[in-house]
Protein backbone atom coordinates (compact mmCIF):
# COMPACT_ATOMS: atom_id res chain seq x y z
CA UNK A 1 0.00 0.00 0.00
CA UNK A 2 1.03 3.38 -1.23
CA UNK A 3 -0.15 6.53 0.89
CA UNK A 4 0.61 10.01 -0.90
CA UNK A 5 0.30 13.24 0.35
CA UNK A 6 -0.92 15.34 -2.59
CA UNK A 7 -2.11 18.47 -0.45
CA UNK A 8 -1.69 19.15 3.33
CA UNK A 9 -5.62 17.74 3.68
CA UNK A 10 -5.49 15.21 0.68
CA UNK A 11 -3.85 11.97 0.13
CA UNK A 12 -4.04 9.28 -2.60
CA UNK A 13 -4.15 5.75 -1.23
CA UNK A 14 -3.24 2.48 -3.90
CA UNK A 15 -3.71 -0.88 -2.42
CA UNK A 16 -2.46 -3.40 -4.63
CA UNK A 17 -4.36 -6.89 -3.33
CA UNK A 18 -2.63 -9.83 -4.58
CA UNK A 19 -4.97 -13.18 -5.92
CA UNK A 20 -5.18 -15.03 -3.02
CA UNK A 21 -5.84 -19.08 -4.32
CA UNK A 22 -7.14 -17.75 -7.63
CA UNK A 23 -9.55 -15.38 -5.66
CA UNK A 24 -9.85 -12.01 -4.94
CA UNK A 25 -7.79 -11.10 -1.87
CA UNK A 26 -10.42 -11.39 1.31
CA UNK A 27 -8.64 -8.15 3.03
CA UNK A 28 -10.02 -5.09 2.72
CA UNK A 29 -9.10 -1.10 3.59
CA UNK A 30 -10.12 0.66 6.71
CA UNK A 31 -9.76 4.30 7.15
CA UNK A 32 -10.41 6.08 10.09
CA UNK A 33 -14.33 7.42 10.56
CA UNK A 34 -12.62 11.20 10.36
CA UNK A 35 -11.49 10.48 6.66
CA UNK A 36 -13.62 11.56 4.23
CA UNK A 37 -13.65 9.93 0.40
CA UNK A 38 -13.30 12.23 -2.26
CA UNK A 39 -14.90 10.74 -5.79
CA UNK A 40 -15.45 7.21 -6.11
CA UNK A 41 -12.85 4.42 -5.77
CA UNK A 42 -11.45 2.86 -8.64
CA UNK A 43 -10.07 -0.43 -8.96
CA UNK A 44 -7.83 -1.63 -11.64
CA UNK A 45 -7.64 -5.82 -12.37
CA UNK A 46 -3.88 -7.01 -12.98
CA UNK A 47 -3.05 -10.58 -13.72
CA UNK A 48 -1.76 -11.09 -10.15
CA UNK A 49 -3.63 -8.61 -7.81
CA UNK A 50 -6.58 -5.99 -8.09
CA UNK A 51 -5.09 -2.21 -7.74
CA UNK A 52 -7.22 0.18 -4.97
CA UNK A 53 -7.25 3.80 -5.60
CA UNK A 54 -9.03 5.99 -3.21
CA UNK A 55 -8.55 10.25 -2.71
CA UNK A 56 -8.92 10.99 0.77
CA UNK A 57 -9.03 14.19 2.62
CA UNK A 58 -8.02 14.60 6.39
CA UNK A 59 -9.67 17.40 8.51
CA UNK A 60 -6.32 19.56 9.48
CA UNK A 61 -3.88 17.00 7.62
CA UNK A 62 -4.03 14.77 11.20
CA UNK A 63 -2.86 11.53 9.96
CA UNK A 64 -0.09 11.03 12.39
CA UNK A 65 -1.13 8.40 14.50
CA UNK A 66 -4.12 7.37 12.86
CA UNK A 67 -5.04 3.53 12.10
CA UNK A 68 -5.64 2.04 8.80
CA UNK A 69 -7.39 -1.46 9.23
CA UNK A 70 -6.75 -4.33 6.97
CA UNK A 71 -10.16 -6.21 7.77
CA UNK A 72 -9.66 -10.03 6.90
CA UNK A 73 -6.10 -10.15 6.83
CA UNK A 74 -6.00 -12.23 10.02
CA UNK A 75 -7.54 -15.13 8.48
CA UNK A 76 -4.51 -15.03 5.67
CA UNK A 77 -1.13 -15.65 5.78
CA UNK A 78 -0.25 -12.65 4.05
CA UNK A 79 1.85 -9.28 5.20
CA UNK A 80 1.35 -5.94 4.14
CA UNK A 81 4.08 -3.12 3.59
CA UNK A 82 3.06 0.56 3.39
CA UNK A 83 5.24 3.24 2.29
CA UNK A 84 3.94 7.18 3.09
CA UNK A 85 5.09 9.86 0.94
CA UNK A 86 5.21 13.04 2.48
CA UNK A 87 4.82 16.56 0.70
CA UNK A 88 8.66 17.19 1.07
CA UNK A 89 9.33 13.91 -0.60
CA UNK A 90 10.71 11.93 2.76
CA UNK A 91 9.19 8.80 3.34
CA UNK A 92 8.37 6.58 6.08
CA UNK A 93 7.22 2.68 5.99
CA UNK A 94 5.69 0.20 8.00
CA UNK A 95 4.29 -3.53 7.88
CA UNK A 96 1.18 -5.45 8.89
CA UNK A 97 0.94 -8.86 9.72
CA UNK A 98 -2.10 -11.54 9.95
CA UNK A 99 -1.11 -10.90 13.53
CA UNK A 100 -1.15 -7.65 13.69
CA UNK A 101 -3.80 -6.36 10.97
CA UNK A 102 -3.57 -2.70 11.11
CA UNK A 103 -0.93 0.04 10.67
CA UNK A 104 -0.44 3.01 13.09
CA UNK A 105 1.08 6.26 11.00
CA UNK A 106 3.67 7.63 11.52
CA UNK A 107 5.66 10.45 10.45
CA UNK A 108 9.26 9.65 10.99
CA UNK A 109 9.70 5.98 12.14
CA UNK A 110 12.94 5.62 14.34
CA UNK A 111 16.02 3.68 13.21
CA UNK A 112 15.12 1.02 14.92
CA UNK A 113 11.69 0.27 13.72
CA UNK A 114 13.28 1.04 10.43
CA UNK A 115 15.71 -1.63 10.83
CA UNK A 116 12.84 -4.35 12.35
CA UNK A 117 10.40 -3.77 9.15
CA UNK A 118 13.32 -4.54 7.07
CA UNK A 119 15.03 -7.47 8.56
CA UNK A 120 11.38 -9.00 8.76
CA UNK A 121 10.54 -8.02 4.78
CA UNK A 122 14.01 -9.94 4.16
CA UNK A 123 13.29 -13.41 6.22
CA UNK A 124 9.93 -13.11 4.51
CA UNK A 125 11.27 -12.62 0.68
CA UNK A 126 13.83 -15.64 0.90
CA UNK A 127 11.09 -18.12 2.77
CA UNK A 128 8.92 -17.23 0.19
CA UNK A 129 11.23 -16.98 -3.08
CA UNK A 130 10.73 -20.53 -3.91
CA UNK A 131 13.46 -20.95 -6.41
CA UNK A 132 16.20 -19.19 -4.40
CA UNK A 133 15.94 -21.67 -1.94
CA UNK A 134 15.75 -24.91 -4.65
CA UNK A 135 18.68 -23.15 -5.62
CA UNK A 136 20.22 -23.38 -2.13
CA UNK A 137 18.86 -26.89 -1.68
CA UNK A 138 20.53 -28.40 -4.64
CA UNK A 139 23.86 -26.80 -3.80
CA UNK A 140 23.43 -28.68 -0.15
CA UNK A 141 22.66 -31.68 -1.77
CA UNK A 142 25.76 -31.53 -4.10
CA UNK A 143 28.57 -30.03 -1.57
CA UNK A 144 30.25 -32.25 0.88
CA UNK A 145 31.93 -31.22 3.97
CA UNK A 146 31.04 -28.94 6.49
CA UNK A 147 34.25 -26.69 5.57
CA UNK A 148 33.15 -26.62 1.60
CA UNK A 149 29.39 -25.88 2.57
CA UNK A 150 30.36 -22.93 4.61
CA UNK A 151 32.74 -21.62 1.53
CA UNK A 152 30.47 -22.03 -0.46
CA UNK A 153 27.16 -20.32 0.89
CA UNK A 154 29.44 -17.81 2.26
CA UNK A 155 30.42 -17.34 -1.70
CA UNK A 156 26.62 -17.58 -2.69
CA UNK A 157 25.97 -15.06 0.13
CA UNK A 158 28.91 -12.33 -0.92
CA UNK A 159 27.65 -12.50 -4.84
CA UNK A 160 24.36 -11.72 -4.35
CA UNK A 161 25.17 -8.52 -1.41
CA UNK A 162 27.13 -6.81 -4.40
CA UNK A 163 24.32 -7.27 -6.62
CA UNK A 164 21.58 -6.83 -4.67
CA UNK A 165 23.11 -3.38 -3.60
CA UNK A 166 24.33 -2.22 -6.74
CA UNK A 167 21.24 -2.50 -8.37
CA UNK A 168 18.71 -1.28 -5.32
CA UNK A 169 21.00 2.30 -5.43
CA UNK A 170 21.21 2.38 -9.10
CA UNK A 171 24.49 1.28 -10.17
CA UNK A 172 23.53 -1.69 -12.73
CA UNK A 173 20.14 -2.39 -14.01
CA UNK A 174 19.07 -5.93 -15.65
CA UNK A 175 15.49 -6.14 -16.48
CA UNK A 176 13.73 -8.55 -14.25
CA UNK A 177 12.06 -11.35 -16.88
CA UNK A 178 15.31 -12.24 -18.13
CA UNK A 179 16.87 -12.55 -14.86
CA UNK A 180 14.16 -14.54 -13.32
CA UNK A 181 14.35 -16.82 -16.41
CA UNK A 182 18.49 -17.60 -16.02
CA UNK A 183 17.13 -17.86 -12.25
CA UNK A 184 15.85 -21.09 -13.43
CA UNK A 185 18.49 -21.77 -15.33
CA UNK A 186 20.71 -21.94 -12.81
CA UNK A 187 18.70 -24.31 -10.70
CA UNK A 188 18.10 -26.41 -13.66
CA UNK A 189 22.09 -26.34 -14.04
CA UNK A 190 22.53 -28.07 -10.84
CA UNK A 191 20.57 -30.50 -10.90
CA UNK A 192 22.04 -31.83 -14.07
CA UNK A 193 25.24 -31.68 -12.14
CA UNK A 194 23.06 -33.54 -8.89
CA UNK A 195 22.63 -36.36 -11.14
CA UNK A 196 26.23 -36.30 -12.44
CA UNK A 197 27.86 -36.52 -8.34
CA UNK A 198 25.05 -39.29 -8.15
CA UNK A 199 26.71 -41.01 -11.01
CA UNK A 200 30.03 -40.75 -9.73
CA UNK A 201 30.80 -38.74 -12.27
CA UNK A 202 33.29 -35.95 -13.04
CA UNK A 203 31.47 -32.49 -11.74
CA UNK A 204 32.50 -28.77 -12.04
CA UNK A 205 30.18 -27.92 -9.33
CA UNK A 206 31.41 -30.62 -6.96
CA UNK A 207 35.23 -29.75 -7.75
CA UNK A 208 34.09 -25.76 -7.85
CA UNK A 209 31.02 -25.08 -5.74
CA UNK A 210 32.04 -21.49 -4.37
CA UNK A 211 32.74 -20.73 -7.98
CA UNK A 212 29.71 -21.75 -9.31
CA UNK A 213 27.84 -20.60 -6.21
CA UNK A 214 29.31 -16.84 -6.81
CA UNK A 215 29.03 -17.29 -10.09
CA UNK A 216 25.37 -17.93 -9.75
CA UNK A 217 24.85 -15.80 -6.34
CA UNK A 218 25.47 -12.51 -8.65
CA UNK A 219 22.19 -13.33 -10.98
CA UNK A 220 20.01 -14.11 -7.71
CA UNK A 221 20.87 -10.69 -6.15
CA UNK A 222 19.67 -8.82 -9.03
CA UNK A 223 16.12 -10.89 -8.44
CA UNK A 224 16.33 -9.76 -4.80
CA UNK A 225 16.67 -6.67 -6.09
CA UNK A 226 14.07 -6.65 -8.31
CA UNK A 227 11.67 -7.63 -4.84
CA UNK A 228 12.95 -4.54 -3.07
CA UNK A 229 12.26 -2.20 -5.55
CA UNK A 230 9.15 -3.14 -5.66
CA UNK A 231 8.55 -2.00 -2.15
CA UNK A 232 11.00 0.96 -1.67
CA UNK A 233 13.69 2.72 0.68
CA UNK A 234 13.15 4.62 2.82
CA UNK A 235 14.57 8.28 1.76
CA UNK A 236 16.36 8.84 5.44
CA UNK A 237 17.51 5.79 5.83
CA UNK A 238 18.72 4.01 2.46
CA UNK A 239 21.99 2.49 4.11
CA UNK A 240 20.69 0.88 7.01
CA UNK A 241 17.23 -0.37 5.22
CA UNK A 242 19.17 -1.81 2.56
CA UNK A 243 21.75 -3.54 4.92
CA UNK A 244 18.87 -5.01 7.37
CA UNK A 245 17.04 -6.33 4.22
CA UNK A 246 20.07 -7.86 3.15
CA UNK A 247 20.33 -9.29 6.86
CA UNK A 248 16.83 -10.56 6.57
CA UNK A 249 17.45 -12.91 3.68
CA UNK A 250 20.31 -14.18 5.44
CA UNK A 251 18.78 -15.15 8.56
CA UNK A 252 15.78 -16.83 6.55
CA UNK A 253 18.79 -18.68 4.09
CA UNK A 254 20.36 -19.91 7.73
CA UNK A 255 17.35 -21.45 8.97
CA UNK A 256 16.69 -23.48 5.75
CA UNK A 257 20.11 -24.66 5.86
CA UNK A 258 19.70 -25.36 8.91
CA UNK A 259 15.93 -27.23 8.23
CA UNK A 260 17.33 -28.87 5.50
CA UNK A 261 20.82 -30.43 7.23
CA UNK A 262 18.28 -31.61 10.30
CA UNK A 263 15.93 -33.67 7.66
CA UNK A 264 18.96 -35.30 6.16
CA UNK A 265 20.81 -36.27 9.08
CA UNK A 266 17.53 -38.48 10.36
CA UNK A 267 16.88 -39.43 6.72
CA UNK A 268 21.03 -41.04 6.74
CA UNK A 269 20.06 -42.37 10.15
CA UNK A 270 16.59 -44.03 8.81
CA UNK A 271 18.19 -45.30 5.56
CA UNK A 272 21.58 -46.25 6.19
CA UNK A 273 21.58 -47.65 2.18
CA UNK A 274 20.04 -45.55 -0.08
CA UNK A 275 18.84 -47.54 -3.29
CA UNK A 276 20.42 -45.47 -6.55
CA UNK A 277 16.93 -44.54 -7.64
CA UNK A 278 16.00 -42.80 -4.36
CA UNK A 279 19.33 -41.10 -4.76
CA UNK A 280 18.26 -39.35 -8.31
CA UNK A 281 14.61 -38.56 -6.75
CA UNK A 282 15.50 -34.77 -5.25
CA UNK A 283 17.66 -34.53 -8.96
CA UNK A 284 15.06 -35.19 -11.17
CA UNK A 285 12.63 -33.18 -8.80
CA UNK A 286 14.71 -30.19 -8.88
CA UNK A 287 15.17 -30.57 -12.47
CA UNK A 288 11.47 -31.25 -13.38
CA UNK A 289 10.62 -27.73 -11.22
CA UNK A 290 13.59 -25.43 -12.72
CA UNK A 291 12.50 -26.56 -16.22
CA UNK A 292 8.52 -25.62 -15.56
CA UNK A 293 9.87 -22.15 -14.21
CA UNK A 294 12.23 -21.87 -17.12
CA UNK A 295 9.34 -22.11 -19.69
CA UNK A 296 7.11 -20.36 -17.63
CA UNK A 297 9.55 -17.54 -17.46
CA UNK A 298 10.34 -17.71 -21.07
CA UNK A 299 6.68 -17.65 -22.52
CA UNK A 300 6.27 -14.40 -20.06
CA UNK A 301 8.99 -12.24 -21.74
Amino acid sequence: MEVRQLTSERFEVIWRAPVYYRKPHPARLQFPETWRPVGEPSVKQLPDSALHRHVVDVPDGAINGAVIRFVGLESTSTDVFARFVWLDGSETTAIARPSQPWIEVIAERSAWQVAWDYTVLGVDHILSGFDHLTFVLALLLIVNGARRLLITVTAFTLAHSITLAAATLGVLWVPGPPVEAVIALSILFLAGELVKVNRDLPSLTARYPWIVAFTFGLLHGFGFAGALGEVGLPQHEVPLALLMFNVGVELGQLLFVAAILAVVQVLKRLLREWPAWLRQVPAYGIGGIAAFWLIERVAGF
